[in-house]
């Protein structure tokens, strides 16, 4: 029998406009509600990046996430939140994934954010694509056949052209098992495992509840993606750009040191981890400073293994035609020299400020820092009637 923690891997992130049914589908899709902040269930929507896992069995021809037949495959998801004011947190997402579900509801069709979303994954340049026509049962067959049009006409063209588009309604369970199917079709990225190992922490955590005995207390968490390498228990590592210091007014950063205590893949304890799936790593850290995802947007690597943190960056860009998320058209202008534009390095988002261009390149100072890896993606957003709206991504070149 083949073990859970042995399966191919895949990370596939679930975006989509506010509403369209994504964390309904997901709860689906692996039993379980990825909305779990407070605020989040007070208001019905994702805020921050939600994380489920599921394994994918198929009974002959039959796939299903009910432990029936071979298991075939483990997968983590990211729930990014679908509100146009937390594009930066959807970028964040889509900046750890290998794959991924676009949610589209056919009774109101493609939304502003559907078309943000679906070019922050073109800049992140993801290829493998299930598109999702969800809230089929709240349409006619004319409707939803219309939508089905609408939905290929959007994708033609782009890196998703050639896309499954499943019709469902997660709401009653209609063609749940299909989107197993395709996601058992999806091709496992390869990994890079024999270099140094680096982690992106997208979330990070006290697990202590209120009234804990000490002798039962756990080191602070840090939940995220192994991008390269491979991490083991007993490593000793680093955190940069680490730990936010103030001194006579002046933000400085120090690098956090500590030992991995566990190792959590989904309800699994592990000794050892290679790139794949969603990981949580129990540190030696006091729980005060990993509570509320303080050290969000950082990178993991071995002690004195990472580069040093920095606060100016040399960015190649390429730009889109026109400004996602809003409703009607606008062109999107040139960079100009001394505008501040956001960044998202890995799920790290950080705001600079253009200093100096040179055809497509821009060199911009950092009010955060951060651990510039060469050739790393980077989405670019400009603040546009007081939101910040995707406008391209570029490449690091130093």
């Amino acid at each position: 029998m083949i073990k859970e923690t042995q399966l191919p891997e895949l990370n596939v992130g679930v975006m989509g406009h506010i509403d369209h049914g994504k964390t309904t589908l997901l709860s689906q899709l692996t039993g379980k509600f990825t909305d779990t902040h407070s605020e989040e269930l007070k208001r019905g929507i994702t805020i921050k990046l939600g994380y489920a896992d599921t394994t994918i069995y198929k009974d002959g021809k039959t796939f299903n996430n009910q432990s029936k037949g071979k298991p075939v495959r483990y997968i983590s998801f990211i729930d990014a939140p679908g509100h146009e004011m937390l594009m930066a947190t959807m970028l964040s997402g889509a900046a750890i994934i290998d794959a991924a579900i676009l949610v589209i509801a056919a009774n109101e069709g493609i939304k502003p954010q559907t078309r943000e979303h679906f070019m922050a994954l073109q800049a992140k340049k993801i290829k493998n694509i299930i598109i999702i026509q969800n809230k089929v049962d709240l349409v006619s067959k004319d409707q939803a056949l219309k939508s089905y049009k609408e939905i290929k006409d959007f994708i033609k063209g782009s890196l998703a052209e050639d896309a499954v588009i499943i019709p469902i309604s997660a709401q009653q369970r209609v063609n749940i098992e299909k989107i197993f199917e395709e996601l058992c079709k999806l091709e496992i990225p390869k990994r890079e495992i024999n270099t140094a190992p680096i982690f992106l922490i997208a979330r990070s955590f006290d697990i202590n509840r209120p009234g804990a005995i000490i002798e039962n207390l756990k080191g602070g968490v840090l939940g995220g993606i192994l991008k390269k390498g491979k991490l083991k228990v007993g490593d000793e590592i680093e955190i940069k750009p680490g730990l936010s210091i103030k001194k006579a007014n002046q933000q400085t950063y120090e690098t956090i040191t500590t030992k991995i205590l566990s190792l959590h893949k989904g309800k699994n304890q592990i000794n050892e981890i290679n790139p794949g799936s969603s990981i949580s790593i129990e540190t030696s850290l006091d729980p005060f400073l990993t509570k509320t995802d303080s050290l969000t947007g950082c990178v993991v690597g071995l002690k004195d293994t990472l580069p040093n943190i920095t606060d100016t960056l040399k960015i190649q860009t390429q730009l889109f035609k026109e400004v996602l998320g809003i409703l009607g058209h606008k062109d999107i202008e040139p960079i100009k020299t001394k505008e501040m534009l956001m960044l998202n390095i890995n799920t790290t988002i950080t705001v600079g400020t253009v200093e100096k261009i040179s055809d497509d390149k821009i060199e911009l100072n950092l009010n955060i820092p951060v651990v510039a890896l060469k050739d790393d993606n980077v989405g670019i957003a400009r603040n546009i009637e007081g939101h910040w709206r995707l406008i391209g991504f570029g490449k690091i070149v130093e």
